[in-house]
């Protein structure tokens, strides 16, 4: 089965669309949120605020859109994004580049749609046995775990941290971590009792916060917005690396890549390739493949320090900009 609706975004706000259509047992479809005056809302809503889409429902489930014209945060201000939520909290973010997109032929006549295909892929085993009559709720193990951590309850290991205590649970973070494992059960053990502290090194008290958030919620953690936030998505993206923790390390690359400018871009260049970051460090030549872009960043001093502290990069970067 398919389904097919649509929402409308007219002088800043949502209206209501006789063509919208539900269809609770659909197993894929799509929803288009078709926005009249892009430039009112680009005016109109600030950095990190959304206008949401109706919700709609396929394969059961309830969806919704959220349409960010200004970006999800500080650093996202340069884009337009969307994402699609699931009634129960989880996000797929999109974003594009607001120049890239004002000049392609996307937007037309001060509007724009945004078409969002949403494929459900049922358990075929779990479906041959289900009840008609029982409808099974959707995993909830994250939040149990989440409320673990903030309860503190069977807590047997504490860290200490700039001056901060926290309390956690040594074999959800062994679970999670090879280094946490070899720390507090292998030969790397420091020795550390149930009523003494570990105490960590050369971290701030938020990077160390976002960690714990991410071993036991296993999603991206929630930074404080602000001018440095740039700079706490680096921290995060070295403690994650620190603590072999590949799934957040791919979400701080992710992050920064928003985060990209002229002077930002040798400092995070030189941080991906001190920490093996592939994507980011893709992003970062993507960016100075521009002239304008990369004659900027060699006025400032961070390329100096990028030329004496890194110039198996630069050479690269020479290689790739040749005509």
């Amino acid at each position: 089965m398919s389904f097919a609706g649509v929402s409308l975004i007219r002088d800043g706000r949502l209206w209501p669309s006789a063509s919208a259509t539900n269809d609770a047992g659909a197993a894929s479809g799509y929803h288009l949120l078709v926005v009249e005056g892009y430039s009112r809302t680009k005016a109109d809503v600030l950095t990190g605020k959304y206008i949401e889409s109706r919700s709609f429902r396929v394969g059961g489930y309830l969806w919704f859109l959220k349409y960010y014209p200004n970006g999800q945060a500080s650093g996202y201000a340069d884009f337009i994004s969307a994402s699609l939520i699931l009634a129960q909290d989880v996000a797929t973010p999109v974003k594009a580049k607001r120049d890239d997109f004002e000049n392609s032929e996307h937007l037309k006549d001060d509007s724009c749609t945004i078409r969002c295909d949403v494929v459900v892929i049922e358990d075929v085993n779990a479906k041959a046995t289900a009840s008609p009559f029982v409808t099974v709720p959707l995993p909830d193990m994250q939040r149990h775990f989440a409320d673990l951590l903030a309860s503190k309850e069977g807590a047997d290991v504490t860290f200490k941290v700039g001056g901060e205590k926290f309390s956690a649970h040594r074999c959800v973070l062994a679970a999670r971590s090879r280094v946490f494992k070899a720390e507090l059960f292998g030969p790397m053990k420091e020795g550390a009792s149930a009523a003494g502290a570990i105490h960590v090194e050369d971290m701030e008290v938020q990077v160390f916060r976002a960690i714990l958030a991410f071993i036991y919620n296993d999603s991206e953690p929630e930074l404080e917005k602000g001018d440095d936030e740039d700079v706490i998505w680096q921290q995060l993206l070295v403690a994650a690396d620190r603590y072999d923790l590949r799934r957040l390390k791919l979400m701080c690359e992710d992050n920064l890549c928003g985060f990209i400018n002229v002077n930002t871009t040798t400092a995070i260049l030189a941080l991906a390739e001190r920490h093996g970051c592939d994507g980011l460090k893709k992003a970062c030549y993507d960016f100075l493949a521009t002239p304008g872009n990369v004659k900027a960043v060699v006025a400032t001093d961070g390329f100096d320090h990028l030329i004496s502290s890194f110039p198996s990069v630069v050479k690269e970067l020479m290689v790739m900009l040749a005509p």
